[in-house]
């Protein structure tokens, strides 16, 4: 794949980049390592500092970067202002809360150790290799570069071939913010280098976020290498609607659920599971919501569903809805691509999804929804974990004793009650089963790049 800006409303080609060459990439990776060194004998409090003022920077630039992710990847102008804004907040958060994460924990009596002074400590790792995807393009690479920079770690960045303006602004934006040269920096190459850039003895550990394929091949490297690895891939949500719901606002947070970024987003509820009881009006009132959506330029305000990011992406989301409806699916709205330039698909909506489709089995990058009628919560559990992926779900009951089930037996890395899931810097994220492991934000995810050191003294 090449690597090159092209407008998913159009089709068109806006910009085309050379690929860092060997030299280039030995470079990088040396000036990265040599700034890990300097960074890790900085201190919290200038770590933040640089930290606050590469976040004003971002603030400062919104506008066009909002415009730039529209452009790159699609998503409406809207969303992409709101992705910028989350960012921002997500590298003060980490500036405000590192030290405190960090803090070194004594043992409350050493002497049950036979030691005068007794305890853990954290400290860096060194180098590590970010693989990023497209779909959020500044989100993604942030909530893991806040918290590995404030941890005194380097960065680097192999970002997804189709955003590389919104990488090449990344390359900069910490230097500009006071980091040392070379802590956070972007390469600019294809999937293929991405292994030997793993098993280079200054990379210290790797974090993916993005497909299966893609997170088998980075862990396999990082295992035969014995190095450290982070991986968030697909997701499947459930969304369970039982009867105690506030059906109103099940719907329209269902609505959001499925069409934000326009459908490209791993933790977007995707499969839509619905108590009998309610199942009729949640269906009729989902539809009709789904249908009001404007389709339109990304770029326009009034748009609430953009292109997808790529043609192939789009194909490859109308082959599943064309598979489903050819092996029996009840489509309810939607499912024929849209005769216009650019990678429209609009919103759809199944029903009757059984085994031989591959809906039931494969995740959904895009705005299309698989709806299931389950009789009880016994049948909504079984049909939310029958999923291999557990990234996280959403569960919409008032009943104390149906929300313990659920967060006791959902197989997923987060339950969300009577609200769509949301990653925010100040929870953990991340999931189980093949949507990956390891955790990013929150104290969890700063840690996670961390040597966790036990300190004894005698």
């Amino acid at each position: 794949m090449s690597i090159a800006t092209v407008n998913p409303a159009s089709g068109r080609t806006e910009r085309e980049f050379t690929p860092h060459d060997p030299i280039e990439i030995e470079r990088r990776i040396a000036t990265a390592h040599a700034a890990q060194r300097t960074l890790a004998r900085t201190d919290f409090a200038a770590r933040a500092g640089w930290m606050h003022r590469a976040a004003d920077l971002l603030e400062q630039d919104a506008t066009e970067l909002a415009a730039l992710i529209t452009l790159e990847m699609g998503k409406p102008i809207t969303a992409s202002r709101a992705e910028v804004a989350k960012c921002v907040r997500a590298m003060r958060f980490y500036a405000d809360h590192a030290a405190d994460f960090l803090a070194d924990e004594p043992f409350g009596d050493p002497s049950v150790v036979g030691a005068s002074r007794a305890g853990t400590v954290y400290r860096p790792l060194g180098v590590v290799l970010a693989v990023m995807p497209w779909n959020y393009p500044l989100w993604q690479v942030i909530r893991f570069a806040a918290p590995a920079l404030m941890a005194g770690n380097a960065g680097l960045l192999k970002h997804a071939s189709n955003v590389p303006q919104s990488a090449l602004y990344l390359d900069e934006l910490f230097t500009r913010g006071g980091f040392p040269e070379g802590a956070f920096s972007t390469l600019l190459i294809g999937s293929g280098e991405v292994a030997a850039v793993v098993e280079d003895p200054r990379i210290a550990a790797v974090t993916l976020t993005g497909s299966e394929p893609a997170g088998r091949a980075v862990a396999a490297t990082a295992a035969a290498s014995i190095k450290k690895a982070v991986l968030e891939l697909g997701g499947s949500d459930p969304f369970i609607v039982l009867p105690s719901a506030e059906l109103t606002a099940a719907v329209a947070s269902a609505v959001t659920a499925r069409t934000l970024n326009n459908g490209q987003s791993c933790i977007a509820g995707k499969r839509f599971i619905v108590h009998d009881a309610v199942y009729e009006p949640f269906l009729a009132e989902f539809t009709a919501a789904m249908a009001a959506l404007v389709l339109g330029d990304p770029a326009e305000e009034s748009t609430e569903l953009g292109p997808l990011a790529t043609r192939a992406g789009r194909d490859e989301l109308a082959a599943l809805v064309d598979d489903a409806v050819a092996h029996g699916a009840d489509l309810h709205l939607g499912g024929e691509v849209p005769t216009r330039d650019g990678w429209y698909y609009p919103a759809t909506v199944l029903s009757g999804i059984t085994e031989e489709m591959r809906l039931a089995r494969e995740e959904t990058f895009g705005p299309v929804a698989t709806v299931y009628r389950v009789a009880d919560l016994d049948e909504a559990i079984r049909v939310a974990n029958a999923s291999e992926f557990g990234l996280s779900s959403s569960a919409w009951t008032t009943d104390a004793s149906e929300q313990a089930r659920l967060l006791d037996e959902l197989e997923a890395g987060a339950v969300f009650f009577n609200g769509m899931t949301v990653s925010h810097p100040e929870l953990p994220f991340g999931g189980v089963k093949r949507s990956g492991f390891g955790r990013e934000l929150a104290a969890a995810g700063i840690r996670e790049f961390c040597n966790l050191k036990t300190v004894w003294a005698a």
